[in-house]
């Protein structure tokens, strides 16, 4: 069930990570509500309303992926990011267009995976401390048996105890091991697993396919002994256990619903392959990559290895910065097909100084959580911010506007020296404050040009 969120708590939700853009955050904030309305009506009403796709415009690094991305991770949806520039025309070299549907499917198989390996954690927790008590008493041999005794579903009897007295000194055994794992005792103590080694695959298209499910699961697993220590063991043996307990096929049957019904698609750089043909040069190709783009906007059936997936009711999102291109340079069948405009606005000095500050990610508190780790405590003053705020802004305005991703060069740049020299056990604690001074000495950006030279 889609979570039950107002767009008011979506955007209050989305505004902890991203800084301005209202507009947009209230589009996919109804949008995200819709969905939830869609659900509730009758079946017969519900196969009649089909999500309304959004087109955003705007500069890159402005936040229009990661309102895409937070929007998916909010309501636990299905969620995959593409490139338009990646696919190409049926018929030339490149990626597969329904390779996105396929990649949102696995996205969603993946999610849904983990969700009942979380439900069945507990048990597969004691199973899996079962079968490594058994690892540390009897270490694990390749077997030794009679291949007639093997077809007969036979056990190699010489491993198994053959009076009550050796059952009990095992079990005693057992019971130590047992003891000493829960006390933490043989966490770096080395043993032998034996873990299912990777099927090939084949690289098709940019798609890699696993042999093993082209076979149809005719070819026999093949596994090996690796030599690990107890608390890596831990993790091998009870995903193991979790893939036992659970099961596969309403695994996959729940995550074809959700990629259907929740599923979201963010197509970037849409205005890469706008043009309108002229019947030759590469706007045959772009426009043929719109058309091919199309079917699946429009709904289609996607053959998949889990199925067929319908993708009418998913929810596109199309992004670009259309500098040189504009929407109408779309196909109208596309154009018709993002029904939903926004504009994103360019980031400001003030913008970017609220990015410094107030959402939960902030970069500072990033750097800060990174150096504490080589015991580096940063502060920063609120000058030193404006001063990497004016810095992100200058450079910005003297190459390419590459938005808020600027502020990473900045904070690597200024940053160089103490992290390169933090860390190592002799390293005292050290709390460090960013000053204004501290910023102009070490940014190139924020350094003051001199004026004098270029007077008469």
């Amino acid at each position: 069930m889609i979570k039950e969120l107002t767009p008011r708590e979506v955007v209050r939700e989305l505004d902890r990570y991203i800084v301005g853009q209202d507009d947009a955050k209230r589009m996919v904030a109804i949008a995200l509500r819709n969905r939830y309305r869609r659900s509730q009506v009758s079946d017969e009403m519900r196969e009649e309303i089909y999500p309304k796709n959004i087109l955003m415009i705007g500069p890159t690094g402005v936040g229009k992926t990661e309102i895409a991305r937070r929007l998916a991770k909010l309501v636990n949806a299905p969620f995959v990011k593409v490139e338009a520039t990646k696919f190409t025309e049926v018929g030339y070299v490149g990626r597969d267009v329904e390779g996105i549907i396929r990649d949102l499917v696995e996205n969603a198989i993946r999610m849904v995976r983990e969700e009942h390996e979380a439900r069945v954690k507990t048990r597969a927790e004691v199973m899996a401390e079962d079968r490594l008590v058994s690892l540390l008493t009897d270490p694990p041999k390749k077997p030794v048996q009679n291949p007639i005794d093997m077809l007969l579903g036979g056990r190699n009897k010489a491993q198994e105890p053959v009076n009550e007295e050796e059952r009990l000194k095992l079990s005693g055994r057992r019971a130590d091991i047992l003891q000493q794992l829960r006390n933490g005792e043989l966490e770096e103590r080395e043993i032998q697993v034996e873990v299912e080694e990777a099927a090939p695959s084949l690289e098709v298209g940019g798609n890699a396919i696993n042999i093993g499910d082209m076979m149809g699961g005719m070819l026999p697993k093949r596994t090996k002994l690796r030599h690990v220590k107890v608390k890596e063991a831990r993790k091998i043996l009870l995903h193991e256990e979790a893939q036992k307990l659970i099961d596969e096929d309403a695994v996959k049957e729940e995550a074809v619903r959700r990629a259907e019904q929740q599923g979201i698609v963010f197509i970037d750089e849409i205005d890469k392959v706008a043009g309108r043909s002229t019947g030759q040069g590469p706007d045959v190709s772009r426009e043929g990559v719109q058309r091919d783009i199309l079917p699946i906007v429009e709904g289609s059936t996607v053959n998949t290895k889990h199925g067929a997936v319908r993708t009418d009711f998913m929810l596109f999102i199309a992004a670009g910065a259309f500098h040189v291109a504009k929407v109408s340079d779309l196909i109208p069948e596309l154009q018709g097909r993002f029904p939903v405009h926004v504009t994103l606005k360019s980031l400001t000095r003030e913008d970017f100084i609220r990015i410094l500050t107030q959402p939960d990610n902030a970069l500072t508190r990033q750097y800060a959580a990174l150096l504490e780790v080589d015991k580096v405590r940063l502060r920063f003053d609120n000058e030193a911010l404006e001063e990497i705020a004016d810095a992100a802004c200058s450079a910005n305005a003297m190459g390419e506007n590459i938005g808020a991703r600027r502020l990473h060069g900045v904070f690597e740049e200024l940053l160089e020296d103490i992290s390169f020299n933090a860390g190592g056990d002799e390293m005292p604690e050290v709390d460090l404050n960013i000053t204004a001074d501290y910023v102009r000495a070490h940014v190139a950006a924020a350094k003051k040009a001199d004026l004098n030279k270029y007077i008469l």
